[in-house]
């Protein structure tokens, strides 16, 4: 059997939704293991990675069995959902590396606003640091944070701030994450061709009269 028939689409469509789940159940364990060994307190974050994680792996589960079955309904729901979430980590991927400094400056501030201050000193301690910038549009907040900042690096007598230590890296970060996310987004396109390649092929093995 050539690698453009019937067996080979379905082989290939299986095992990439089986490194989808794979990577599903990575996502669920990380986030179980950073939760339980504290490394992560804030309850959005654990929930966001384990809903990604659940998620991913939902949408494996039914291109997996719609591969292994032909069936027709569950790969069409199949490819249209991978397809949409194609389009949008593409679009995240392609912001993460065009972000500039300011944008990231811009981003930090407003994620810094939505967290509770249990989680900002967690943060804090950490990172050795305190406050997030030191600059006039938040410098009340700032002040705010660093009064209520217990990092180990206060006892010292001088501390950074969190956000300059972040912007040291915020670059890199984004081209790595912008980089994995383009990665698995051509993947996913690839699993939407696959998809829609293996839909429209016969089973050999099926009754010749019957419907495709």
């Amino acid at each position: 059997m050539v690698c453009g028939g019937f067996t080979c689409s379905k082989n290939a469509l299986c095992s990439l939704n089986v490194v989808y789940m794979l990577v599903g159940l990575l996502l669920i364990g990380v986030a179980v293991w950073g939760k339980g060994f504290g490394l992560v307190s804030s309850i959005h974050i654990i929930g966001g990675v384990i809903a990604v994680g659940v998620f991913l792996l939902l949408i494996a589960i039914v291109g997996l069995v719609g591969a292994i079955h032909h069936h027709q309904v569950m790969l069409f729901f199949y490819m249209v959902i991978l397809f949409i979430v194609f389009l949008f980590q593409f679009g995240v991927s392609c912001s993460c590396l065009a972000m500039n400094r300011g944008q990231q400056v811009v981003l930090l501030n407003s994620t810094w606003g939505m967290l509770n201050n249990k989680t900002k000193i967690n943060l804090e301690d950490q990172l050795d640091c305190c406050g997030l910038l030191n600059v006039s549009n938040s410098r009340s907040q700032f002040d705010e944070d660093v009064r209520n900042c217990k990092a180990p690096c206060t006892a010292r007598g001088g501390c950074l701030s969190c956000g300059d230590k972040m912007l040291n890296h915020a670059t890199e970060v984004l081209k790595i994450l912008g980089g994995v996310g383009l990665f698995f987004s051509f993947s996913e396109i690839l699993g939407v061709w696959l998809a829609v390649r293996y839909r429209n092929q016969k089973d050999p093995r099926a009754n010749p009269s019957a419907f495709l």
